[in-house]
């Protein structure tokens, strides 16, 4: 997604309501769930569950649900096997989308996900039919409010950004896939403790612009139903042109 879009689906996660910040909270638990599982409950050794801690943060997820999710998670021997499966296929106009799920039943989410692409007129592409399209990098975000854009430029690169933005009111740092954490650790060491994201993620080398009424209600339906899904863990798309919400 652009920096605008980025932005507006940030201001969508702040000010969901309760309903949606269940979900939200729901679905970083199952993440960290999984990430305990497999590396243990200790961030200081299990440094994808310290990035994960990071995003819940920055989700506003407290922190004692944070604590209980470990907990729980470090103690169950039998609990759901989830397993992380990437979907991809085109919404309307040719709209392109990627689809990060977490599952203990992929035909169930295969079923949900071609049902809700076909429903909002797109459709499910194979492995690979979009994926070459976007790129993987480390994305974190800063409410620019309060601070100065050079100086937080300065620190960011010698954090170990790739690279930095400033647009709609935030600053967007982007880095390697694999060091968003050490990144955002480094810029926790300058000062930073507030994050409004910090994850990898897919951004597309091209965009695709929806110009149809019709077809861009259809699109945000489509995005509405795939992340209202709790297999669903991110939705990443091409749009060029998403509307804003008030």
């Amino acid at each position: 997604m652009s920096g605008h879009s980025k932005w507006n689906n940030i201001k969508r996660k702040k000010g969901a309501n309760d309903a949606a910040k269940a979900k939200v909270f729901t679905k970083i638990g199952r993440e960290m769930s999984v990430i305990v599982k497999q590396g243990g409950p200790d961030p200081n050794s299990n440094s994808k569950l310290k990035d994960c801690i990071a995003k819940a943060k920055s989700l506003n997820v407290p922190n004692d649900n944070i604590e209980r999710i470990i907990k729980k998670a470090s103690g169950e021997a039998n609990g759901a096997d989830y397993e992380e499966i990437i979907y991809e296929g085109y919404g309307p106009n040719g709209v392109a989308v990627v689809v990060e799920c977490l599952t203990d039943n992929r035909n169930r989410t295969a079923g949900d996900l071609r049902h809700y692409f076909d429903k909002c007129g797109g459709n499910m592409g194979q492995p690979g039919s979009v994926m070459f399209m976007f790129s993987r990098r480390g994305y974190i975000a800063i409410d620019a409010e309060g601070l100065d854009e050079d100086k937080v430029m300065e620190d960011a690169l010698e954090a170990g950004a790739d690279d930095f933005n400033a647009d709609e009111g935030i600053f967007e740092i982007i880095t390697d896939p694999n060091g968003v954490g050490a990144v955002r650790e480094a810029l926790e060491q300058k000062g930073y403790t507030e994050f409004l994201t910090v994850q990898p993620e897919y951004y597309p080398a091209t965009f695709t612009a929806i110009d149809d009424d019709e077809a861009m209600t259809k699109m945000q339906k489509l995005l509405e139903l795939l992340e209202d899904n709790d297999d669903v863990q991110n939705v990443w798309h091409n749009l060029e042109n998403l509307p804003e919400e008030e």
